[in-house]
């Protein structure tokens, strides 16, 4: 592996603002300084450019079945996009299913993403039983794995869905195990009456999708899973947080001291639930869960994510193409597959509307996107930060240059970009995984197979909060 110098940027941390080189050595950051000897070194210029530690996507859905068809991005062509996007590492969420042993759901994970990813991955492990079975494993999964948070749904009534029982049970074992648990928090029981209630009234378009899950509904199974979380003396991540009424309840929960965190995604901070009314059924694109909320919801999440009542920005990847694949739930918003294309725009969202308009600083941009996520997920300090001893990965990105999100442009496997037509500054030039460049000058040079699994440390053990610990 060659040595490479990156030099004349501007590095960027969640901590620091500084111009130095950096020298890479066998993938890693092997020193950081003024007018480092560049010999025998290949000498990437970062010129006008700041220089950031690699993205890391805490949530993806890759080559995920769902609503009877899969996802269109694979490991493949998810990881590509998410390289020009600026993320070098993503976190996928592995299904299981009832009565089957963990292990079987894990390896067929692993081979979704063989030979295909061409960045770092790890996964989460959802749980939809808890069981004796279920609970001998665990202790497994972690310590052979790596694999150090667990997903809840509370949503998706007879498909994902979990009793508040499981959801418990899985708090405490994670108590014990040093694991995050990760909620999607909807009133599944709530919503299905809803959608039954819209259906038999014959209320068939897109935009029930997004009144039939009222944002009281987010609130009050955000509520619920923090005060389970303060019972089981634990601790929890809630996903996709897309309204002021879940952002109350985290709030509410870390001024008592629990140990509960948030995320939020690009499309709840830039769209709104007006796009569901689109017409010919263009609605359908904007289809996910949580739905898009009205606009005034945009400003909560925003001030959220300043004043650290949430953490995280997560894409919620999960792309459907409109024809052939949201198309099927014409005649019945209830069988719209759920998701959307977000994994490439995340990080320059980001930044466009968060660090251009002055919502948020450059430090906390890079805590957003990548640091914050490093060290709740067992990541840190390999990845998530700029020091001596982690791995290259790196963004070169240029501030100042200004593009249009566009599906002709974009290099998701989908057929629209629900961000079509938006206008943002600053782009990723060139993007290193371990040290090996993925997109050279916006040009992909990465490989299929790349691409290593990531086993995760233990929740405290790197703890949150911590900003110095020991690289393995």
């Amino acid at each position: 592996m060659m040595t490479k110098m990156v030099k004349n940027g501007i590095i960027v941390t969640a901590a620091d603002i500084y111009e130095a080189d950096l020298l890479i050595q066998d993938g890693k950051i092997a020193m950081i300084g003024r007018n480092l000897d560049e010999s025998g070194a290949e000498v990437i210029d970062a010129k006008g450019c700041y220089v950031f530690p690699g993205g890391i996507d805490p949530h993806t859905h890759l080559d995920m079945p769902f609503g009877g068809t899969v996802t269109k991005d694979d490991f493949e062509s998810g990881t590509i996009a998410a390289a020009f996007g600026g993320t070098t590492t993503i976190i996928d969420f592995c299904l299981t299913n009832k009565g089957e042993p963990l292990k079987k759901a894990i390896e067929t994970w692993h081979n979704k993403a063989t030979g295909k990813a061409v960045i770092d991955y790890g996964f989460h492990l959802m749980i939809s039983e808890i069981t004796d079975e279920v609970l001998a494993e665990l202790p497994k999964v972690i310590e052979e794995e790596g694999i150090t948070s667990f997903k809840v749904f509370m949503a998706y009534k007879n498909v994902f869905q979990a009793d508040d029982g499981t959801l418990y049970r899985t708090l405490v074992a994670a108590k014990e195990l040093g694991a995050l648990v990760m909620v999607h928090a909807e009133n599944g029981d709530v919503i299905d009456y809803l959608t039954k209630k819209a259906l038999e009234d014959g209320h068939t378009d897109p935009i029930y999708h997004a009144l039939t899950r009222p944002p009281e509904l987010e609130g009050e199974a955000t509520g619920r899973a923090c005060q389970l979380t303060e019972l089981a003396d634990s601790q929890l991540y809630v996903v996709h947080v897309s309204c002021a009424q879940a952002v109350e309840k985290i709030a509410e929960a870390r001024n008592k001291g629990l140990n509960v965190w948030g995320e939020t995604c690009p499309q709840y901070l830039v769209l709104d639930q007006s796009y569901l009314e689109k017409p010919n059924f263009e609605g359908a694109k904007y289809v996910w869960s949580p739905p898009l909320r009205e606009k005034w919801h945009q400003e909560v999440l925003w001030n959220a994510l300043k004043n650290g009542q949430l953490q995280t920005l997560g894409s919620d990847q999960c792309s459907f193409d409109f024809k052939g694949q949201k198309e099927l739930g014409r005649g019945d918003f209830t069988k719209i597959p759920n998701g959307g294309p977000i994994i490439e725009d995340r990080v320059s969202i980001l930044f466009s509307e968060g660090v251009k308009k002055g919502r948020i600083t450059l430090n906390q941009f890079v805590d957003i996107i990548s640091t914050r996520i490093a060290k709740l997920f067992g990541l840190f300090p390999k990845k998530g930060t700029i020091a001596v001893g982690a791995d290259a990965d790196l963004v070169i990105f240029d501030p100042t240059v200004e593009r249009v999100i566009s599906a002709e442009t974009h290099h998701m496997a989908v057929d629209y970009n629900p961000f079509e037509g938006m206008k943002v500054t600053g782009e990723p030039v060139s993007v290193l995984c371990r040290g090996e460049f993925v997109v050279r000058d916006k040009q992909f040079v990465g490989k299929p197979g790349y691409g290593q699994y990531v086993k995760r440390a233990k929740y405290g053990a790197l703890m949150a909060d911590q900003d110095v610990v020991k690289m393995s």
